[in-house]
């Protein structure tokens, strides 16, 4: 179980720092003290040499992605600020609180990124009985589809399913319903909040069963003083940003609603282009 933070605004180069501001970024760091299991984020930037140059290898492209992983917590990783404080024109970012006893191990840390999509989830895709979806071997992924994933996780075979959908010609939001849809017939109580990012698309979706949150998460926020933090565990919002485009967010540090944040429909789908700054909601 995780926290999600992402963001667009096209045709700037802004920071998350300079968009969400220090004190908020600064209680979203604080946050991985509880959510220890490692950290992760992805940027799209502009690239600053020209474009489309034949230098000898491929053709330099107008944009980049940094792609950051791991074990340790954002709070004592000093790789940190530099990633809230770099440029971008999107961005995801995903502290982790490891579920289900599933390994600490770089595999495993998020985002995912896999033809051009990155991921990252905030769940536990697990059955009645508590048995984790990667303890299911009749998965309706293949092996091929896991591996390109990169992890080993409840997690990844759900972006697995998303890739699936994908490479049968389904867009990227469609492919994500889809992969809801199929995981719910075996899981349909577990958690699929996740934040899914491409060079001109930002989608952040909230979708989970239980409407309380789960007695483990309450007894480890509990055990940090803060067990009120947990009551809305699975909550996201949003907010406009004042020059064109979006920040999403799971609950966790201050995100008043007099400030323009607004909560996300359970069931719904944001999606924000990253070239234009629009973005519409539709249900799952």
């Amino acid at each position: 179980m995780c926290r999600l933070l992402g963001f667009t605004q096209p045709g700037s180069h802004a920071t998350l720092t300079s968009l969400l501001g220090p004190d908020q970024v600064a209680e979203y760091r604080n946050i991985s003290v509880i959510h220890n299991d490692g950290w992760g984020a992805s940027l799209i930037c502009d690239s600053r040499r020209p474009s489309h140059i034949s230098d000898g290898g491929a053709p330099s492209p107008e944009l980049y992605t940094n792609l950051y992983k791991s074990t340790e917590p954002a709070y004592s990783d000093p790789t940190f600020p530099a990633f809230v404080n770099q440029d971008a024109r999107s961005g995801v970012f995903h502290l982790r609180l490891a579920s289900s006893h599933l390994p600490l191990i770089l595999e495993n840390q998020q985002p995912f990124s896999s033809d051009g999509i990155t991921f990252c989830h905030n769940g536990d895709i697990s059955g009645d009985q508590g048995i984790n979806i990667v303890h299911n071997p009749h998965l309706a992924v293949s092996e091929e589809e896991l591996r390109a994933t990169g992890g080993k996780s409840d997690s990844a075979i759900y972006f697995a399913y998303i890739l699936h959908y994908v490479s049968a010609g389904k867009s990227l939001p469609d492919a994500i319903s889809c992969a809801v849809h199929q995981l719910r017939k075996n899981y349909p109580l577990s958690s699929y909040n996740c934040l899914v990012q491409t060079d001109s698309e930002l989608i952040c979706l909230n979708a989970y069963g239980h409407q309380v949150t789960s007695k483990r998460i309450i007894e480890v926020y509990q055990a940090y003083g803060v067990a009120h933090k947990a009551q809305d565990y699975r909550i996201i919002r949003y907010k406009n940003l004042p020059q064109g485009g979006i920040l999403v967010a799971s609950s966790g540090f201050n995100q008043p609603g007099d400030e323009g944040w607004k909560e996300l429909e359970n069931n719904h789908m944001l999606i924000a282009s990253s070239l234009t700054g629009d973005y519409g909601i539709r249900h799952l």
